[in-house]
């Protein structure tokens, strides 16, 4: 497969990212359109899941389970994922993931059907089929995340990476607005949130079904360069870590802090919403003679400030890649974790400080708006860690990453978990804080440069 080029265009706006996607090579397209259509599965549903748990009988530590359960799955997919892909190629491969995906979604739909079970003798509520779809819906982004590396890495110049991510990323991320939107519209149909969540949950199936037939119908094998040989087992684990390239250890110790914190808090960011501060809309809007009623539960709520969030990220992203090319990686990746760091003690603390001169529906849409900044370096990211990789390594190497990374974050919400619900809401998020800072400055230090973008 020739490499080009992820755009010529100097321009950095939204618009011209959406027209260098367009431009990319039809494997890079093929794959990005299954991410469109699984992203907006996903984000229609996993943020909205501990409020499904808690709904469905989870308290908030078996919500801290859940996450560590999530983490679970990101440490163990993604390597033998990138291994599979560099064996089957990545076409097969997404496909298999695709309807792993798919089903998961379904067994969502269907979990309070299911009802509660008995496991060695305790009755456990219907939360736990939850658990079960998330190890199916899991599928498509943890063992497809190699893949999606390495087919951008082979269709992009080494020194615009991170344009090439920009590009997909944005597509991607566009979804990530429409999805909460969307989930926020249908969650509003019904007033029991266990029945208007199971429209979204229906809508992600049908996402998925699209996402799979399209990848593996548009998708060029012809040109695919990530075929391996055998997979020799434990004993190419070993070797894949050992011989990880050197400019990814700081970032991925950096990264593990920053990714630890995140992962104590992040399942609780609904609930935060939802439950500590129940922060619905009532209002009326009026235009001209015309007036209307905004009645907005905290949970439909939730999902529009998921929506300010990707407003901001997709605003941004892609003429921080193009800083990037100017200023190199290590910054934008920089100030992306920063925001990681930043955002927990702002959602818990930001609101209570500023209640006395501005509602707390404002503070928390701009708390979320800087939420949106930690996207900005998301594609410098991906590029830091893919770009070192050798030809045709790109999905073995991202994998043994995310393994090693995912690995170490395992622990996380559960200790955020144990925080949250035998201390307090706020110590947990602002001993995860503490950790993401340490991690932002840690990678400032030590962190390296990708030599083309030096």
């Amino acid at each position: 497969m020739s490499k080009q080029p992820a755009a010529d265009s100097d321009d950095t706006g939204p618009l011209a990212t959406f027209r260098q996607f367009f431009a990319l090579e039809r494997d890079v397209l093929a794959v990005s359109l299954a991410m469109f259509a699984f992203s907006l599965g996903f984000q229609m549903t996993s943020r909205f899941l501990p409020e499904y748990l808690v709904a469905l009988g989870a308290s908030g530590f078996v919500v801290g389970l859940f996450g560590t359960f999530g983490n679970v799955i990101s440490a163990l997919y993604p390597y033998p994922g990138g291994a599979v892909s560099d064996r089957l190629g990545s076409r097969y491969a997404l496909t298999l993931f695709g309807l792993l995906s798919t089903a998961g979604f379904a067994v969502w739909v269907i979990a309070p059907s299911l009802g509660a079970v008995t496991v060695a003798g305790v009755t456990l509520d219907p939360w736990i089929w939850v658990f079960v779809g998330l190890a199916l819906a899991q599928a498509w982004k943890s063992f497809g995340l190699g893949a999606t590396f390495a087919v951008v890495k082979q269709a992009t110049d080494p020194s615009r990476l991170a344009a090439g991510f920009a590009s997909t990323e944005t597509f991607r991320r566009t979804a990530f607005l429409i999805g909460p939107v969307l989930a926020a519209f249908l969650i509003d149909l019904h007033p029991s949130f266990t029945v208007s969540f199971r429209y979204a949950l229906a809508a992600a199936v049908a996402f998925g079904v699209v996402g799979t037939l399209a990848q593996h119908v548009l998708y060029d094998a012809s040109g695919d360069t990530v075929g391996g040989g055998r997979f020799a087992g434990v004993s190419q684990i070993r070797s894949d870590l050992h011989e990880m390239p050197d400019p990814l250890k700081p970032l991925l110790i950096g990264d593990t802090l920053v990714r630890f914190a995140n992962g104590m808090v992040y399942v609780f960011f609904v609930l935060v919403v939802t439950q500590v501060f129940a922060a619905g809309v009532e209002t009326t809007i009026g235009v001209g003679p015309v007036s209307y009623a905004v009645d907005l539960s905290p949970q439909a709520f939730f999902g529009y400030l998921l929506g300010v969030e990707m407003t901001v990220a997709l605003l941004t992203m892609a003429p921080a890649a193009k800083l990037a090319e100017r200023v190199g990686l290590k910054p934008v990746v920089a100030l992306g974790f920063f925001v990681y760091g930043a955002f927990p003690v702002a959602l818990v603390y930001g609101p209570e400080l500023l209640a006395p001169v501005v509602p707390v529906q404002w503070t928390l849409g701009l708390v979320f708006a800087f939420s949106g900044l930690r996207f900005a370096g998301l594609p410098s990211h991906k590029a830091l860690i893919v770009g070192p990789a050798a030809q045709g390594a790109g999905g073995r190497v991202t994998g043994t990453y995310y393994l090693l990374r995912n690995t170490l974050v395992i622990p996380s919400a559960a200790v955020g978990g144990s925080l949250w619900a035998f201390v307090s809401p706020g110590v947990a998020f602002a001993v995860a804080a503490a950790i993401g800072l340490v991690g932002t400055g840690y990678f400032l230090v030590f962190g390296e440069e990708f030599e083309a973008y030096a």
